[in-house]
């Protein structure tokens, strides 16, 4: 697919590749990939902000690059590296053979020694790539007001090399976990889309989805019961990535039932912080009834 046409012929693409997109974010997306802005994607971990930038890239046969931010990233591990090892091997050679004209000292900072980091390989690749920007909550403010910087333009000044831009900006997906607030400038740069847990009926048909095979009546047991654990006193609730790996674990153990002991058996599919396993195990007789 090179554009979809409608909103409803993205959401069946999605559908079709395994990601069930409810009319709200397959709308943001359509309005993204349309106008060519950046989707800022907000929500708590494991509701399917990062696999719909994966869905989208597979359904409309772009590269998907990633760049994975995390506290104290800076722009050289995000844009461009110049490939040392590679120049000091180079100016060895040079040296041995007697060169040291202004030419062979220029060709060290060429294209030819340069390593691409996902920023700029996103601008090369332009409309054939997806740059998904995960978790941009954990970067600082000055790599955000880079980014927003980027974003306005999608051209990359290298001083040894030029400028490199984009002919059509790549379709850009940014995820936040809301650890710390996004400044308004980049919000106000994207369009925005809280995704947030599903009901049970969507989250039920997620899985069955994503986990063929699987009887239904155990697949509404464990999401009854991951509903149930999200009003609980977690501090991590468990998402719908949780949901579909504690159905697979189930599977993969040859439970047909989820009865206490095979909850029991099975929590660290979906429960991953300690308190968090003192508190479940204490409303066992709600996620599990007939206990």
């Amino acid at each position: 697919m090179s554009r979809p046409g409608s909103v409803a012929e993205l959401t069946d693409a999605l559908r079709d590749d395994g990601y069930l997109a409810d009319r709200g974010l397959s709308t943001a997306a359509y309005v993204a990939l349309s106008l060519d802005r950046p989707l800022l994607l907000e929500g708590e971990v494991g509701v399917g902000k990062t696999e719909i930038a994966k869905a989208l890239s597979r359904v409309l046969g772009r590269r998907l690059i990633r760049l994975q931010c995390y506290e104290g990233i800076d722009t050289n591990q995000a844009l461009y590296e110049w490939d040392y090892a590679r120049q000091l091997l180079q100016i060895r050679a040079l040296s041995e053979r007697s060169l040291d004209d202004d030419a062979a000292v220029d060709a060290l900072f060429g294209p030819k020694f340069l390593l691409e980091r996902p920023l700029l390989d996103a601008v090369r690749a332009g409309d054939r790539a997806v740059l998904l920007v995960d978790e941009v909550d954990r970067a600082d403010d000055e790599f955000e007001a880079f980014l927003l910087e980027l974003l306005s333009d999608f051209q990359i000044t290298i001083p040894e090399i030029g400028t490199i831009a984009a002919e059509r900006p790549p379709l850009v997906v940014l995820t936040s976990n809301r650890t710390r607030e996004l400044h308004d400038a980049l919000k106000r740069r994207c369009l925005y889309h809280w995704v947030d847990y599903p009901d049970a009926e969507r989250e039920l048909e997620i899985v069955l989805v994503r986990v063929p095979g699987v009887a239904e009546v155990l697949a509404r047991k464990v999401v009854a019961a991951v509903q149930r654990l999200r009003q609980l006193d977690l501090a991590k609730a468990p998402g719908v990535a949780e949901t579909i790996d504690w159905v697979r674990t189930l599977d993969v153990v040859g439970a047909d039932d989820l009865d206490p002991q095979a909850l029991e058996d099975t929590l660290g599919a979906v429960v991953k912080e300690r308190d968090d396993l003192d508190v479940v195990r204490a409303h066992v007789h709600e996620l599990a009834p007939g206990a």
